[in-house]
């Protein structure tokens, strides 16, 4: 039966084939395991005009051989939630809503008396740094906003300069000499060239309401206040506090509370995003903002808080985390037997999984990034445009017709005005158009680096992700062979190229929950010499296990195994058009051979692993408790907030776990539900965990399907 089954779905197209898994699933999912054959390369063959599947990415290898169960992620967003966990191996929760007391509020210099002085000193200091069509603009400007008159001018534009030097000379001079006066820079008429904007100082309690009228519906570039507020000398530069959020990405969440504050979200920094549909806390910074400010906010913002706040000398940078615990719950449960369930359970914990990027790490939509990223890497500049503008299948309905427009019209500006903002590339790359018609090249490197480095880091994700399906397939899931590369046995930790918190960056179609995070870290010189060849007395002596072995993201500065797993990169690369040892242009940061590479292990161990099987009724009953759960209840109660303790760095390399559950609830209900907490690396996929369990896909698609 099961052969004829398979045979059956040979012959159906990629959607009917989902369908009828999924149909399969819900008759009896725990005696039905696709048998999915050997990976081969699908990067060129991908059809266009439907969903990405598993195997298009490489993923096809299990380690458990034990049958898998059906049960339905992210049934609800809060069935999906994440904690970050710090360098110091501290999972950040959130436990307060309220600003210190101490540094609640302090005095901040008023600057009207500045303001209406006589500056006829730095006017002339003003002209001999800017000239004179500047300083007589700012002269005018100064003397009309001490007026008070009202003509809707809250800022002036200086002269357009492309000299950064100059600029910062100008920066510099309001800093020193006109501190009621900040200034931020915007775009100049030129693609090369930039302004300084100018406006009153409306930062703390500096008589905002002087012209400073509102801003809203002006469509102009947003103010970006950052360091041009009195600060004291004995607070830390920058506010920390832990974000919490629901069912919101990162960008959207720190978007809304920039919005808020006035200020624009570079000002923001953290160590990476966070899921979209889920509940999430991690770390943020924000640069010379006060706390009492930030924390009013909680009033107003809907599914997001901030908390937890303290004053430090650094910001946050991108990848400066050690990893996420998670806290997820498996809906709808079914199989043939609890023990079923408790089996592969137990299996994870002892075993892991196969360390994949996951389905997130190549978009959402219907043009998988890897594909661009192919593109770029052959420097087919056009052709990655056109792939990332091109009307595309799965999308809603209103951004379809906006990408058909414009193949249609190759209207650029009504094309602009029709966007909406969360298309951060396509944007990019149709201003640039605009201003340099033609040049492919340019408006690719007008989309920012984070993103655009996304496609090029894809493409390195896909040749990873089936060379170690191949790996698996040879060579098993319990030994090491000759060849293989493992870590020095003295080298403590893993630094990869794409320390990403697996689970998130933005994606272009916002119907999707899932995101991909691409983190951009530099790899020391350490990380890509630590690695050697698995050679005989490697393997007599037993020194390294097979969860130590690693495989290259393709670059310059790698090995490859000496195995045929090296050819396997080559031929797969080879099929895409693409050279792994050569050069095929000369932008350095679309080129393999001018990117570092790096290493990932292969096998996939979650630390603290718990679950427990929950009997419930009511699908909208809350399975897990959440950090503002707690806070709640805290302020309902004494006030005292006791959250579990897990620190995931202990000396000896093992976790510490200080807090235990049992694996069986007292709860009752026709329902039965899959509850695991367990901490990854920054650089794992929860959903592959969660892969190797139930044994079926974990694109959005198919859980959606199912939910339904």
């Amino acid at each position: 039966m099961k052969l004829q089954m398979k045979r059956v779905l040979m012959i159906l197209s990629r959607q009917q084939r989902q369908v009828a898994t999924i149909v399969l699933l819900l008759l009896k999912p725990y005696s039905f395991r696709f048998n999915q054959s050997q990976s081969q390369s699908q990067s060129q063959s991908t059809d266009m005009n439907s969903s990405l599947e598993e195997s298009d990415v490489g993923i096809s290898c299990y380690i458990s051989s034990l049958p898998g169960f059906r049960g339905i992620l992210k049934q609800r967003y809060s069935d999906f939630v994440v904690n970050e966990v710090d360098l110091d191996g501290n999972v950040v929760h959130l436990t307060s809503l309220d600003a210190p007391t101490e540094i609640a509020e302090e005095p901040v210099t008023k600057m009207t008396d500045q303001l209406n002085g006589d500056h006829g000193t730095e006017i002339e200091l003003f002209r001999g740094l800017a000239g004179d069509l500047d300083a007589n603009s700012l002269k005018e400007f100064m003397d009309r906003i001490s007026s008070d008159v009202e003509d809707g001018a809250t800022s002036i534009v200086l002269s357009p300069s492309s000299d950064k030097v100059h600029r910062t000379a100008v920066h510099n001079f309001f800093k020193e000499k006109l501190k009621f006066l900040v200034t931020d820079t915007v775009d100049g008429p030129e693609p090369t060239s930039k302004c300084i904007r100018v406006r009153l100082n409306s930062g703390g309690n500096n008589d905002r309401g002087r012209g400073s009228k509102k801003r809203k519906g002006r469509g102009e570039t947003p103010y970006d206040s950052r360091g041009s507020d009195h600060w004291p000398e004995n607070l830390g530069k920058f506010l920390r506090f832990h974000l919490f959020k629901e069912n919101k990405d990162t960008q959207e969440a720190l978007g809304l509370i920039g919005k808020m504050l006035g200020i624009q979200p570079r000002s923001f920094g953290f160590s990476g995003t966070k899921d979209k549909r889920a509940v999430t806390t991690q770390r943020v910074t924000v640069y010379k903002q006060r706390a009492n400010k930030v924390a009013s906010l909680n009033k107003r913002l809907i599914g997001i808080k901030v908390g937890d706040f303290s004053y430090v000398n650094e910001g946050l940078l991108l990848g400066q985390l050690l990893g996420n615990r998670f806290t997820i719950t498996l809906r709808g449960v079914v199989a043939d037997s609890e023990d079923t369930v408790k089996a592969a359970a137990d299996a994870l914990g002892k075993h892991g999984f196969i360390n994949y990027f996951g389905m997130q790490r190549f978009g959402s939509g219907s043009i998988p990034t890897h594909l661009i990223g192919a593109k770029l890497i052959k420097g087919e500049w056009k052709e990655a445009v056109s792939m990332i503008l091109d009307p595309r299948d799965g999308e809603r309905d209103d951004i379809r017709r906006i990408r058909e427009y414009y193949k249609e019209s190759k209207d650029i500006d009504g094309t602009l005005r029709q966007l909406p903002r969360f298309l951060v590339a396509e944007k990019a790359i149709l201003q640039c158009l605009k201003k340099c018609p033609g040049n492919y090249l340019q408006a690719l490197k007008s989309v920012p680096r984070t993103l655009r480095m996304m496609y090029v880091h894809s493409y390195q994700s896909f040749l990873w992700n089936h060379a170690a399906s191949i790996r698996v397939q040879k060579y098993g899931t319990d030994q090491l062979v000759l060849g293989d590369l493992v870590y020095e046995e003295s080298s403590n930790g893993v630094k990869q190229i794409h320390d990403s918190e697996c689970e998130e960056i933005t994606c272009n179609d916002p119907s999707e929950d899932d995101l991909v995070d691409e983190v951009d870290t530099h790899e020391s010189e350490a990380n890509i010499t630590s690695v050697k060849v698995v050679n005989n007395e490697d393997i007599a002596s037993g020194q390294y296990k097979f969860t130590d072995v690693v495989l290259p993201l393709p670059g310059s500065r790698i090995i490859y195994p000496q195995n045929d797993i090296e050819q396997y990169y080559q031929d797969l690369a080879k099929k895409d058009g693409v050279s792994l040892m050569e050069s095929m242009h000369n932008v350095k940061e679309f080129s393999l051979t001018s990117m570092t590479g790096a290493y990932r292990r292969v096998f996939g161990n979650p630390k603290d692993f718990e679950w427990e099987l929950i009997k419930y009724t009511d699908v909208s009953t809350p399975l897990t408790t959440t950090d503002l759960d707690v806070v709640k209840k805290a302020n309902e109660g004494d006030g005292s907030i006791s959250m579990p303790h897990i620190n995931v760095s202990a000396p000896n390399g093992e976790a510490l776990l200080h807090e235990k559950h049992s694996n069986v609830s007292t709860a009752t209900g026709d329902n039965l539900a899959l509850k695991m907490s367990f901490t990854l690396p920054a650089s794992c996929y929860a959903t592959m965990a969660i892969r190797e369990l139930l044994k079926t896909s974990t694109s959005a698609a198919f859980h959606k399907a199912l939910n339904k």
